[in-house]
C-alpha cells in the first residue's frame, strides 16, 4: 500500500483564473489527492432546482488534467438558507428544547424526515454527474458527523422516531420497556409508547436506562442517515466512500458507520486538541503547546484503523494555528513532518493538509493552510514538500497484527457519560490513560471493536470500564491465550443499564471477584498503593480469593488475579499504570522498554518508527533524536 499527500481545497472561494496555477503547486508540492465540495450546496443548487455544475465541472478538470485525484465530498453539512425557509423545523434542538439556528454549519437533525429525503436528493445529483468521473477517484459522506454536539437532537421529529425505535426494539411491548428499564422507581412506568418522551427537562436526572436508550437511538439515526448516502453513491460509482470522523467526538457508533465504508478517516488537530479535549495537565499544556499530546493522536490513528478494517486516512492534518481552540500556538518546526510520518507509522494511506490556502473571510480566516491567503507559501507547505519527497524512498506500508489489544466500546463512553459517578471521570479518559501506559512501555497498539471474538495471536488484552460484557465476549476473552486486563467497571451492567445481582459483577469465568461497594474519589483524596503509584477518581471494594496483585498501603485489594485474566477496581494514576502494565507485560513475554519522557515509537512488519515529541533533543537507545524528530528504520 502506497502512501500519499493530499489537501483540501476549495475552489468556489477563489477566482478562477488561480485554479490553474493552484494545480500546478499542488502537483509540484508532491500532492496526490484533494478533497472538495462537502461545503458547496449553495454553489451547487443556489435555488431549489436549480442547479449550477459549470463552476464544479472545471474545478474537477482542472485538478485532474494535472494528474491529482478528487475526494468528491456530499455537501449534506451545510444546507443552504433555501433549505431553511423550505423546511423550518429541520433544525436540531439542545438540551434545553431551543433550536440551532442557521448561519454556520451542521444545523439540521438526523430525525428531521423531510431533511433525509432531501439529503438523499443532492447525493443522488451529484453522484449521477460525477460517478463514473475518472478524476473522482473516493468519496467523503457529510462533513464531521457530531461535530459541535449535533448528534443528540431533542426535536419534535426525534421524539416520534424515538418512540418508533423503541418499538422495534422492545416488540412493540411497552411492559417490556417497564421491565427492562426498572420503570416501577418512581412511579415512571408507561401505558403505550406514545407515552415516551425525551429524556431531557426532567426535574431531576432521568432514568438512566432511558437515557443510554435515548443515545443508542441517536447513534442509529447517524448511522442511518450515512448509509442513505452511500447506498446512493454506490449506484453510480465504484470508488471508495470515506467519512472523516473527529478526535474525542464518541456520541454515535464509528464502527457501526464504518461497516458501509470501504475507508475511515479523521481530522487530526493535535494542538487544537491538547487545550480542547486531551484533558492534559497544566504542566503538559505547556510543555506540549507546540507539539500536541505524545499519544492522542495515536490513538485515534489506531481507532480509525479499526473503524476501516485496515483502509484508513488523516482526511485535514493541522498544517498551523487553527482558530476554534482556547489558545492557538504555531507549531515546533518539524512537527507537520512529525505528524504525517506518524499517521503513516501507524498504517495510514493518506494524509491531506487542511487546508490549501488560509481563508481572508468567514469562521476560519485565523486558520492556517498550506499557503497564507495572499498565496505565499506557509510553513507547512515546506514540511509536506519534505515528506513527499521522503515517500518517493519509503517502502509501501505492510501493516502487522500487534502484540497488545485494546477493546474500544462506544456504548460504554455513553454508558459512562450516562452515569459517570464522579465529576471528570470518562470511559474515554479511562481508555487514553491505559493507552498511554502501554506506550510509556515502548508497545505497539491494536484497537478492536466490541465484536471481536478471535484474540488469536495477541499476548495482552485490555478491557478497561466496559460497563456492558456480552457473555460470549468474557468467554473468548476468558478463553484466549492472552493475558486479559477487566475493570474498573467492566461487567458492570447489563444491556438495559440495571446492576446484575447474581453473580454481582463481574461475573467473569475462573476469576473469583466481586466488586462489593464502589466510590469515587476527589482529585484532593488519592489512595495511595503499596508499593507506589496510587487510585484517583473511582475505587471498587473486591471480593474474592484470587491472587492480590496490586493493593492499597491499608491492606485492601485493588487488583487480583487468576490464571491470565486480573481485575483492577481502581482508575489508577500514571506510576500506578506502569507497575500494573509491567507486570501485565511480564507475565505476557512482552519485551517491554522503558521510553524517555515525550519519546514513543512504533512498529510495523518491515520498519520501525521512533518520534520525539519533546522541544528538545533526546537520547534514547538508537541515537539522539532531535527536537520534534523522527527517525525510521528498515527492520
Amino acid at each position: 500500500m502506497k502512501r500519499t499527500l493530499g489537501t483540501c481545497y476549495y475552489p468556489e472561494h477563489w477566482p478562477q483564473d488561480i485554479w490553474q496555477d493552484d494545480t500546478s503547486r499542488m502537483a509540484d508540492a508532491g500532492l496526490t489527492w484533494v478533497r472538495i465540495g462537502e461545503f458547496a450546496w449553495s454553489k451547487i443548487e443556489p435555488n431549489p432546482g436549480e442547479f449550477d455544475w459549470s463552476w464544479l465541472d472545471k474545478a474537477i478538470e482542472t485538478l485532474g488534467a494535472k494528474g491529482l485525484k478528487l475526494v468528491l465530498g456530499t455537501p449534506t453539512a451545510t444546507p443552504p438558507r433555501w433549505m431553511v425557509a423550505r423546511h423550518p423545523d429541520m433544525f436540531a434542538c439542545d438540551a434545553e428544547g431551543r433550536a440551532r439556528g442557521f448561519g454556520s454549519r451542521r444545523h439540521y437533525c438526523f430525525s428531521h424526515k423531510g431533511y433525509f429525503a432531501e439529503s438523499q436528493r443532492i447525493t443522488r445529483k451529484i453522484a449521477e454527474r460525477y460517478g463514473a468521473n475518472p478524476h473522482v477517484a473516493a468519496w467523503q459522506t457529510d462533513n464531521e458527523y457530531g461535530c459541535h454536539d449535533t448528534t443528540i437532537s431533542y426535536s419534535d421529529s426525534a421524539r416520534v422516531a424515538f418512540r418508533d425505535w423503541l418499538r422495534v426494539q422492545f416488540g412493540d411491548d411497552i411492559q417490556a420497556l417497564n421491565l427492562a428499564w426498572g420503570n416501577v422507581f418512581w412511579s415512571m412506568e408507561y401505558r403505550d409508547f406514545a407515552e415516551v418522551d425525551l429524556p431531557n427537562l426532567t426535574v431531576t436526572e432521568a432514568n438512566p436506562a432511558h437515557v443510554l436508550a435515548f443515545k443508542r437511538f441517536s447513534s442509529d439515526q447517524v448511522v442511518a442517515f450515512n448509509r442513505a448516502q452511500v447506498e446512493i453513491i454506490k449506484e453510480y460509482s465504484d470508488a471508495p466512500i470515506a467519512h472523516n470522523y473527529m478526535g474525542r467526538v464518541t456520541d454515535f457508533d464509528h464502527f457501526k458507520l464504518g461497516e458501509d465504508l470501504e475507508i475511515s478517516s479523521w481530522d487530526s488537530y493535535p494542538l487544537g486538541f491538547l487545550e480542547d479535549r486531551v484533558g492534559a495537565t497544566p504542566e503538559d499544556q505547556r510543555a506540549y503547546a507546540r507539539q500536541g499530546d505524545p499519544d492522542f493522536q495515536a490513538l485515534h490513528h489506531d481507532l480509525y484503523r479499526a473503524v476501516g478494517r485496515g483502509r484508513w486516512w488523516v482526511m485535514e492534518q493541522q498544517p498551523g494555528p487553527v482558530n476554534w481552540a482556547p489558545y492557538n500556538p504555531a507549531p515546533l518546526p518539524g512537527m507537520v513532518r512529525l505528524w504525517s510520518w506518524e499517521a503513516f507509522a501507524h498504517g495510514a494511506e493518506a494524509v491531506c493538509y487542511f487546508r490549501w490556502r488560509q481563508a481572508p473571510f468567514a469562521q476560519e480566516q485565523m486558520h492556517a493552510g498550506m499557503l497564507r491567503s495572499d498565496s505565499a507559501e506557509a510553513p507547512a507547505i515546506v514540511e509536506a514538500r519534505q515528506v513527499a519527497e521522503e515517500l518517493v524512498q519509503a517502502p509501501e506500508v505492510q501493516p502487522a497484527q500487534a502484540p497488545v489489544a485494546i477493546l474500544f466500546d462506544y456504548d460504554a463512553d455513553w454508558a459512562w457519560s450516562t452515569q459517570p459517578h464522579g465529576a471528570g471521570l470518562s470511559y474515554f479518559s479511562l481508555i487514553l490513560d491505559h493507552y498511554k501506559a502501554l506506550r510509556r512501555a515502548g508497545l505497539t497498539i491494536d484497537i478492536l471493536p466490541p465484536t471481536t471474538r478471535d484474540f488469536s495471536g495477541y499476548s495482552l488484552v485490555l478491557a478497561p470500564g466496559m460497563m456492558h460484557m456480552p457473555q460470549d465476549l468474557k468467554s473468548a476473552l476468558a478463553e484466549s491465550d492472552a493475558q486479559v486486563l477487566y475493570g474498573p467497571r467492566s461487567g458492570a451492567r447489563d444491556g438495559h443499564f440495571s446492576i446484575p445481582t447474581s453473580p454481582l459483577p463481574p461475573a467473569l469465568t475462573g476469576l473469583d471477584v466481586q466488586v462489593a461497594r464502589v466510590e469515587s474519589l476527589r482529585p484532593d483524596m488519592p489512595v495511595t498503593l503499596e508499593g507506589g503509584g496510587a487510585v484517583v477518581g473511582y475505587l471498587e471494594v473486591l471480593e474474592g480469593q484470587a491472587e492480590v496483585v496490586l493493593q492499597t498501603e491499608a491492606g485492601l485489594p485493588v487488583a487480583l488475579r487468576a490464571g491470565r485474566q486480573t481485575y483492577c477496581g481502581g482508575w489508577l494514576d500514571g506510576p500506578g499504570l506502569d507497575r500494573l502494565i509491567a507486570d501485565l507485560g511480564k507475565a505476557a513475554g512482552l519485551v517491554m522498554r522503558k521510553m524517555p519522557e515525550g519519546v514513543r515509537t512504533r512498529r510495523t512488519a518491515t520498519e520501525e518508527f521512533w518520534f520525539n515529541h519533546r522541544a528538545e533533543p533526546v537520547e534514547t537507545e538508537v541515537g539522539v533524536l532531535p527536537a520534534a524528530g523522527v527517525l525510521r528504520r528498515t527492520l
